[in-house]
């Protein structure tokens, strides 16, 4: 691997040359030829997935819980689930992507399988689950997670368990789907809410809803089911995060009581808007900036900024912020039997119209926790932190395709959700089974970071689009890499820490 490597670095230090021949591509004289005896296959990562998935114990899991079929003719519940994993693994963005997996014969080899479920069993099997099979996968997926954090995951759990709760909207141009509605915004489709771990952006638990449902219906039994099953994967300290939506006062109490801390946002009614203009001015302190924090460097030179300087031009209306306070006192919501910690928000905000300001205007945000040793700033931050999870929602609705819609009732697409996510999931216990050497623990440290911070489509290029050759022996099936690329190191690390 290392000469690979020192074989493509000369040869593109010593491609940059004068040319004088006219452009480089295009020259290549090319021919097809169909081989009769080597094959290969382009996913070659997808056999370290297997492995993984097999050292887990995943599929055990799941046949444990998941009980739909009668007869395994001859699909077990976890072949079907996988079916789709690998279909997302290997690039796959529908159902119907299914059949192309199962007609590659050295896929099939490489996976040791005869053959794979097709697109309409697929579906089929999504229209078996009911609620309570749902849960149970994912109650499965769960079990199976909480053992990578042990075993893997001894950093991880030595931190915060930061779990974040949002809804989006899935829209469907179809008009039979069971359970679809219409949306807040006039979006025809469904209203799926997940709760999810922010340190490794795993989606916990998924619900899917009609679309006109409001975005914290049912988040209560997930967030219990999520500290749960963060305590059982090692973590001592949980943080729950959400909207303004998601700040259910009645469950306050019972929260804290369990050692649960919490930053949600909270909505400047009026009764709080006088509470906060109440305090006095000496309690305001200007909101401390992340980069402010961090970066103790020198300045650099920023570059222009281009939608500024044409909103100025054509005398746009905007609204620009000139600085923000930060106060905190004590409230006792009316659900509440004890008081908690507010921390307003004061923008001073000016309306302006090219280079002329039209007036000022002060507006409040409010955020409530129960955690009295954070700093204001510092609980805003972490209110601002969790909007990171829209970045997992993207991922799961156009990296993954997760959060689609492409069969005809509620729970079959539920069930689609839950079964296609779990692909985004391998991903981050890929990235936990990469071996900390003490001594290259800051390289190894930003490797795993990388990999949990890896869009899914850079993913699939990196670590599971490999070619490679198939070989079947009596009782092995060999990957025999055929090209190279530098992320095989970190492919080799997590083969050998399986």
């Amino acid at each position: 691997m290392a000469a690979e490597k020192r074989r493509i670095e000369r040869r593109l230090a010593e491609a940059v040359r004068v040319n004088e021949g006219g452009p480089t591509l295009g020259r290549a004289n090319i021919r097809y030829e169909l081989s009769e005896k080597t094959r290969g296959t382009v996913q070659g990562g997808l056999g370290m997935i297997a492995r993984l998935v097999g050292s887990a114990g995943l599929a055990e899991a799941i046949n444990r819980r998941v009980k739909l079929l009668k007869i395994h003719k001859p699909y077990h519940e976890s072949d079907h689930v996988l079916n789709l994993v690998y279909n997302a693994m290997c690039g796959g963005r529908t159902l119907e992507d299914v059949e192309l997996l199962r007609n590659d014969r050295v896929l099939l080899d490489a996976l040791g399988v005869e053959s794979l479920p097709d697109p309409t069993t697929a579906g089929d099997y999504c229209r078996r689950f009911d609620v309570p099979a749902i849960m149970q996968l994912q109650e499965a997926i769960n079990e199976t997670r909480a053992g990578v954090w042990q075993t893997h995951g001894k950093a991880l759990t030595g931190q915060t368990a930061r779990i974040d709760a949002d809804g989006t909207i899935v829209p469907t141009e179809g008009e039979c789907k069971q359970g679809m509605d219409i949306s807040y915004n006039g979006i025809w489709g469904y209203h799926p809410l997940m709760v999810s771990l922010a340190n490794t952006s795993e989606p916990l638990y998924l619900s899917n809803r009609p679309g006109n449902r409001p975005s914290h219906e049912g988040v209560t039994e997930l967030f219990d089911k999520a500290i749960d099953l963060c305590r059982q994967g090692g973590f001592e300290d949980i943080l729950l995060r959400g909207d303004t939506d998601f700040s259910l006062t009645r469950e306050f109490d019972r929260w804290d009581g369990d050692g649960v801390r919490f930053v949600f946002g909270y909505d400047a009614r009026a009764k709080m808007v006088d509470l906060a203009s109440e305090q006095p001015e000496r309690l305001y302190r200007e909101l401390e900036a992340r980069a402010e924090r961090v970066l103790r460097t020198a300045p650099r030179a920023r570059p222009e900024n281009v939608k500024d300087r044409i909103v100025r031009e054509r005398e746009f209306k905007v609204i620009r912020t000139q600085g923000e306070d930060l106060a905190d006192f004590a409230y006792q919501p009316l659900a509440c039997r004890k008081p908690y910690r507010v921390v307003a928000l004061r923008k001073n905000l000016s309306i302006e119209k090219g280079e002329a300001m039209l007036f000022d205007q002060i507006r409040y945000f409010f955020y409530i926790t129960n955690d009295w040793t954070l700093t204001p700033s510092q609980v805003v931050q972490e209110a601002r932190q969790r909007c990171n999870q829209e970045n997992l929602i993207e991922q799961l609705k156009n990296g993954v395709r997760a959060l689609h819609a492409p069969v005809n009732t509620l729970n079959a697409n539920w069930a689609y959700m839950v079964m296609t996510a779990l692909a985004w999931s391998i991903k981050a216990w890929v990235a936990l089974h990469l071996p900390v050497s003490p001594r290259w623990e800051k390289a190894h440290r930003d490797q795993q970071r990388r990999l949990l911070t890896m869009d899914f489509r850079g993913f699939v290029a990196a670590l599971i689009r490999i070619p490679c050759q198939i070989i079947r022996t009596g009782r092995r099936v060999v990957y025999r890499l055929l090209g190279w690329n530098a992320w095989q190191y970190t492919l080799f690390r997590v083969l050998e820490a399986i």
